[in-house]
């Protein structure tokens, strides 16, 4: 995976509003002055205009009261002077623009564009809408003029781009503050915002695209990005399986190591299996499966490949738990006494561990229990188990998913995985998110699927930094390519059965 700190590898670094202002002052600082990158703004930003809407007539542009609103008078200062209809529909009086956003104003004037205060007026029909309101700077919730031109605009149903970030999303959560524009596209620029790919953005940011505005490569190596919060990573599977490479010729079992994972409770004999099957389609050398007695026939009449093993006491693992390389424990686990100790004998085994469902619950109402285990660890929870977690509530996890996944890891020393749309990882000091997988993964038995995949690859050897980075990427991709057929449907089985060629294709192009 790219490093985050090298200057080569911005497409694939995410950053917070304030890192982005740090940028923008550096690449001034380096001697471009800051008319001239709102000018290269709005010349990418019109030429997305063109490129995606070239029927829709005209350019209905909502300029806002800051540098984001000069973007939009830019763009409308390039289609006038192309020959195109356009009207500029402002928010705040140009009067009172001060800086570049003033410079802008002044050469739509003088492009001939009109410019009216926004008093309630709809988009023109088969317009095309440029939003250029509200930028990053937004923290407390939109102003109620800014609110119901918003609304305005989503309720007309047209095309939209939205400059930089859709007025009203928070580019550092992703949350909406309010209310928020509902883009067709949203175009980046300098640094691409965290916020873009997480939780309410998924629903408004429409397509992302990214301009550098061509700021030299140096500026984003400046150390000062990094110390004001730490930059993100976006992970791209392509590289982090090329990199990992296909296996050597003379490969055997014994060296991809073996998985084993312990749960499934009365009822809950599926979760079990869904998670053994996945550590077997993602390459582990030997997968074991340690359940209710009651199980053992239907688990191995499911899945031969599998050893599955009938448990009623916490010591009967610990024949299992010697011969294994990782143990994932929690689907369908339950919270009863057999699962409460189940989950006690794997962490005083001091085996890498991969905690999920159950066993996060049972961690969270007894955290001392954690104490018992001197091996590395990674915790998989979704937003209700990190309130758990976290003694907090599920708003306060999902108003800052990246606060929320380090803080999870500082406190229980782990490596943490916090689910839901925009997976963002905290792991080795560092932060990582991935913007793959779709609304068919809001079904039963996911989650169960991405810890079968995790633990078979850090059974191959892989750090677990590596491997769940690598693993959350897997599945969304296979999840991905099962949806092919459709979203509504989707079942965590059709996601197994697309694990093992995702991984293979990429693996092979190294």
């Amino acid at each position: 995976m790219p490093s985050p700190n090298k200057p080569n590898a911005t497409e694939h670094v995410l950053y917070t509003a304030a890192q982005v202002r740090e940028l923008d002052r550096l690449a001034i600082a380096s001697g471009i002055a800051g008319f001239e990158l709102m000018r290269r703004a709005g010349q990418a930003a019109f030429s997305c205009v063109q490129r995606h809407w070239p029927d829709h007539s005209p350019i209905e542009v909502f300029c806002g009261g800051g540098n984001n609103g000069g973007d939009g008078y830019v763009v409308a200062a390039l289609a006038a002077e192309a020959g195109l209809p356009v009207r500029v529909w402002a928010l705040a009086a140009p009067e009172s623009l001060a800086g570049d956003a003033a410079l802008a104003w002044q050469w739509a004037r003088r492009a001939g564009v009109a410019v009216a205060q926004w008093q309630g007026e709809l988009p023109a029909e088969n317009s095309v809408v440029v939003d250029a309101m509200l930028g990053i700077g937004l923290h407390g919730d939109v102003r109620p003029h800014y609110a119901a031109a918003i609304q305005a605009i989503n309720s007309s149903g047209l095309p939209v781009l939205a400059i930089d970030i859709p007025s009203g999303l928070c580019s550092d959560s992703g949350r909406i503050l309010g209310v928020a524009i509902k883009a067709k596209q949203t175009l980046s620029f300098i640094g691409l915002k965290r916020g873009l790919y997480t939780l309410d953005a998924l629903d408004c940011a429409g397509a992302v695209s990214f301009a550098d505005l061509a700021v030299p490569r140096d500026v984003y190596a400046e150390r000062s990005i990094e110390s004001l919060d730490g930059v993100v990573a976006h992970l791209n599977l392509r590289s982090m399986l090329a990199q990992w490479g296909p296996r050597p010729r003379n490969a055997h079992k014994g060296v991809a190591g073996h998985v084993l994972v312990v749960g499934g409770d009365y009822g809950m004999a599926g979760a079990a299996l869904l998670a053994a099957s996945a550590a077997a389609r993602s390459g582990a050398g030997l997968v074991s499966c340690a359940t209710r007695p009651e199980h053992v026939a239907a688990l191995v009449g499911a899945r031969p490949e599998l050893m599955v093993h009938g448990v009623s006491r916490g010591q009967e693992l610990d024949a299992l738990l010697a011969k294994a390389t990782v143990v994932v424990i929690g689907p369908g686990l339950g919270q009863g006494a057999w699962g409460r100790e189940l989950l006690l004998a794997a962490l005083t085994a001091n085996k890498p561990l991969l905690l999920d469902a159950d066993a996060l619950n049972l961690i969270a109402s007894e955290p001392q229990l954690l104490l018992s285990h001197g091996g590395p660890r990674i915790l998989t929870p979704h937003p209700g188990e990190a309130a758990r977690l976290l003694v907090c509530t599920t708003a306060v996890v999902q108003a800052d998913r990246f606060a929320a996944a380090r803080t999870l890891a500082d406190r229980y020393a782990a490596n943490v995985l916090l689910k839901g749309g925009g997976t963002v990882i905290a792991a080795d000091a560092s932060l990582y998110l991935c913007s793959g997988g779709n609304p068919g993964m809001a079904s039963g038995g996911m989650g169960d699927v991405l810890s079968g995949v995790i633990g078979a690859f850090v059974a191959q050897g892989l750090s677990l930094q590596r491997a769940t980075c690598l693993g959350v990427a897997v599945h969304a991709e296979a999840a991905d390519v099962a949806a092919a057929a459709g979203e509504r449907g989707m079942l965590a089985s059709d996601v197994i059965e697309q694990l093992r060629g995702v991984i293979n294709q990429y693996a092979a192009l190294s």
